[in-house]
C-alpha cells in the first residue's frame, strides 16, 4: 500500500513513516515545503501527483500559546487543513488517518473520557483541532481519527524547542539535581512510536471511526516524572510544585486521561502501560547516551 504521511518531520510523523516502512509499505512523506494544508490547490495537487491509498495527517500547529495568539493560523491549518485533506482524499477513494487531540476535552470528569463524551475544549487549540475533526468526520467517510495525549518521542518535537517531557525532565535533573513538577493534572503519556505503530494497525482495516489512541493507565505530571528517574535510575529530588508555582497563559484541562474503548472493542488496540513504553523509550542507546 502506498501511504502519505503529511507532517512527516514531526515527531510523530517521524516514527510514522518508520513504522509503515518497516511493515513493507511505499511512504510519502511531505513536509510543509511539499503541501500547504490551509490550500485546497495545493493539496489536491499534491495529493493527486503521489495516489495514495492511505494518506496519515500528523501535522499541526499545536503551540497551545502560539494557537491563542493567532487563531485565525490555527483554525487554517487544524481546521480547514483538515478539510481539504477529507476533500482531496474523498475525491480520489483515499482513506484519511487524521491525529486529533485529548485537548478537545475540558478536563472536568475524574474517570477516563470515552469517545462518546462531549467535547468542550478550554482554548483555541482544543477548538480548532475540534473542528478539524468534524470536517474530517463528515467528508471523507473512510476516516480513522485519533486522539492522541502527552506524546514524547526520540525525535524532536519543534513546536516545543526541540525537547519533549521525558528529555526536559532528565535534561533539569542532570543540571540541577533536583526539579519542582505539579501534581494537580492528570494524563496518560504516549510514545509516538506505539501511536505510529496503531496507525499502521487501523490502516490495515477498514475499521473506520473515532478512536482514543493513548497508553494504557494515567498519572499525574509528578508522577510521570518520579518514574523517568527511577526507571533511568537518575538521583534526582522530584518535589510537588504548588499550582500556582508555574501559571497556565491559556486554560488547559487538568484532567486529560482517555480510554481506548473504541480500539479494545473492534480489537485492534496495540497499547501497553505507559510504564512499559516509558521504559522502552529510555532503554534505547540514542536516549541514553544524550544524557
Amino acid at each position: 500500500m502506498k501511504v502519505a504521511v503529511v507532517g512527516c518531520n514531526g515527531q510523530l510523523g517521524t516514527d510514522v513513516v518508520l513504522a509503515f516502512k518497516k511493515n513493507g509499505h511505499e511512504v510519502a512523506p511531505l513536509t510543509h515545503d511539499d503541501i500547504e494544508l490551509s490550500s485546497l490547490e495545493s493539496v489536491e495537487e499534491c495529493l493527486r501527483r503521489i495516489n495514495a491509498g492511505i494518506v496519515v495527517n500528523t501535522a499541526a500547529m499545536h503551540h497551545v500559546e502560539n494557537c491563542e495568539n493567532q487563531p485565525e493560523k490555527a483554525y487554517a491549518i487544524n481546521a480547514i487543513g483538515a478539510r481539504n485533506l477529507a476533500l482531496a482524499t474523498r475525491e480520489s477513494g483515499a482513506a484519511l488517518a487524521h491525529v486529533s487531540t485529548d485537548y478537545v476535552f475540558d478536563g472536568r470528569k475524574t474517570e477516563p473520557y470515552v469517545e462518546t463524551d462531549a467535547p468542550l475544549p478550554l482554548n483555541v487549540y482544543g477548538n480548532s483541532k475540534l473542528a478539524g475533526e468534524h470536517y474530517v468526520q463528515s467528508v471523507n467517510p473512510k476516516h480513522f481519527v485519533l486522539r492522541v495525549s502527552a506524546l514524547y518521542g526520540k525525535h524532536p518535537c519543534r513546536a516545543k524547542g526541540g525537547q519533549n517531557f521525558v528529555d526536559l525532565m532528565l535534561r533539569l535533573g542532570k543540571d540541577r539535581g533536583r526539579v519542582r513538577v505539579v501534581n494537580d493534572e492528570f494524563v496518560s503519556p504516549t510514545s509516538t512510536a506505539d501511536v505510529a505503530t496503531q496507525i499502521v494497525a487501523l490502516a490495515g482495516s477498514d475499521a473506520f471511526g473515532l478512536y482514543h489512541a493513548t497508553a494504557e493507565g494515567d498519572c499525574s505530571w509528578y508522577e510521570f516524572a518520579r518514574e523517568i528517574f527511577a526507571l533511568a535510575q537518575f538521583p534526582v529530588h522530584v518535589e510537588v510544585a504548588s499550582p500556582s508555582e508555574f501559571p497556565a497563559k491559556v486554560p488547559r484541562p487538568k484532567y486529560s486521561v482517555l480510554e481506548n474503548r473504541e480500539l479494545k472493542k473492534a480489537g485492534l488496540s496495540v497499547f501497553r502501560r505507559w510504564q512499559e513504553s516509558l521504559a522502552v523509550y529510555l532503554d534505547s542507546a540514542d536516549v541514553v547516551l544524550s544524557h
